[in-house]
């Protein structure tokens, strides 16, 4: 291991990129740190303790948001015009031409939609953050003038982070976007590490051990899970082209166990998490609007055990839902028909498509199941434990981020080793 960690910065051109991108972490981590002024920062910081929604935006961010810095939506609108546009393929068949079927121009065009769409999503979520923060009393009332510049320096700032991510992709090493959202959950580690130490009580070790281990247990169920595969044999036939013979191999096409990613718990805890943020608003009020906000404020409090089964639930639905839109098993079985390959014991065509679709709900059983565990798993733990540092950091969404970016970059190092050593052979 450590052979290999010294023949990465052996190589010049590998070593130049993983450079690279630490100087754009660092330009990340720099930004994220400036704050807009006006700000009351006693009071931001008890607003963000108090609302679990806007402390896992935090999260993603880097601490960028409880700063109000430069950067404060960070990628939140990009991704969300993503989501966006793939929910969109369901509706319009030109958007599912385009994302499944015209290649890596199509996907580039796609993605490029997506970058224009998070310019209107950043002045929403923008102007929305502010005017909230403003009436909560946590910054200055703003004159128009001042208003128009804090929201255009925050659109600013998250159209910065797309270019560095951007940059990351194209000189670098990954997926840049991934990478600079894990540098933001990362970023998080040194607080909470510091808030356990302060919080901690020599007459607890008990319970912090059990925490350590329930957190090793956890990281390990997710790299498992994350590299899961169900293989499905795939055969090719032999076709003969003048005087050459095609085919003949035998090969796999591999369906993850978790094949929707984090999606699904983004979804599922936008959904939870939404309407008791806007009830929130109204619990002053008299009459019926008050009690149906006191209601939701009660029914949805994340401490609750209906929260956490509800919580669950919808995060196997939309594992369901959100796999239905991005996989698609009649074209992967088209294209097997075309490239001449077929699964052994099965007909090509719908009857391959339906076999695709048999092997796939019941892996995405596990799947979903596996999921939700993950998303209520802060939960369980600071029942079990009563240790509330790395809360969001052992959620679903932060860890299950942190554990695939990982492990990709690894492979794409890996991948860069071997081509050199291929070349040196």
């Amino acid at each position: 291991m450590f052979q290999k960690l010294l023949s990465i910065f052996k190589i010049t051109d590998l070593r130049n990129k993983i450079l690279f991108v630490l100087g754009v972490f660092v330009v990340f981590r720099v930004m994220a740190n400036i704050p807009i002024p006006g700000i009351d920062a006693s009071r931001l910081h008890e607003f963000f303790e108090g609302n679990q929604l806007f402390g896992l935006l935090n999260l993603f961010t880097g601490g960028a948001l409880d700063n109000l810095s430069l950067v404060m939506l960070g990628l939140g609108p990009y991704i969300t015009a993503v989501i966006v546009l793939q929910l969109l393929t369901m509706i319009f068949p030109a958007f599912e031409r385009m994302y499944k079927e015209e290649g890596e121009a199509g996907r580039q065009k796609f993605n490029q939609y997506g970058r224009m769409l998070a310019v209107p999503f950043a002045l929403v979520q923008g102007y929305a953050f502010l005017t909230l923060l403003s009436r909560q009393g946590i910054i200055d009332r703003l004159a128009p003038l001042e208003y128009v510049t804090a929201l255009g320096t925050v659109i600013a700032g998250t159209l910065f982070l797309m270019w560095l991510g951007e940059l990351i992709t194209e000189k670098g090493i990954g997926n840049g976007v991934s990478l600079l959202i894990f540098a933001g959950i990362v970023a998080e580690f040194p607080l909470n590490a510091r808030q356990m130490f302060v919080d901690w009580d020599p007459t607890r070790t008990l319970p912090i051990a059990s925490f350590f281990l329930m957190a090793f247990l956890i990281v390990a169920g997710v790299v498992f899970v994350t590299e899961a595969r169900r293989n499905i044999p795939v055969s090719y036939a032999k076709r003969v082209r003048g005087n050459k013979m095609y085919g003949g191999s035998s090969t796999y096409l591999p369906l993850s166990v978790n094949p929707a990613g984090v999606i699904p718990i983004i979804f599922a805890l936008s959904l939870l998490l939404f309407p008791g943020m806007i009830a929130n608003f109204f619990l002053g009020a008299d009459g019926i609007i008050g009690s149906v906000a006191r209601f939701v404020v009660t029914y949805f409090d994340p401490s609750g055990w209906g929260y956490i089964v509800a919580y669950f639930l919808l995060v196997g639905v939309f594992t369901f839902f959100y796999t239905a839109v991005t996989f698609d098993p009649k074209s992967i079985s088209t294209n097997l028909q075309k490239m001449g390959g077929f699964v052994p014991g099965v007909r090509p065509g719908s009857s391959t498509a339906e076999h695709i679709s048999y092997i796939l709900n019941r892996i995405l059983l596990i799947g979903a199941l596996f999921l939700g565990t993950v998303a209520v798993m802060p939960f369980l733990v600071q029942f079990v434990t009563e240790v509330t540092a790395f809360q969001f950091l052992l959620g679903g969404t932060a860890l299950l981020i942190m554990v695939t970016v990982a492990l990709e970059t690894m492979r794409q190092i890996r991948a860069q080793l071997q081509m050199r050593d291929y070349d040196t052979f």
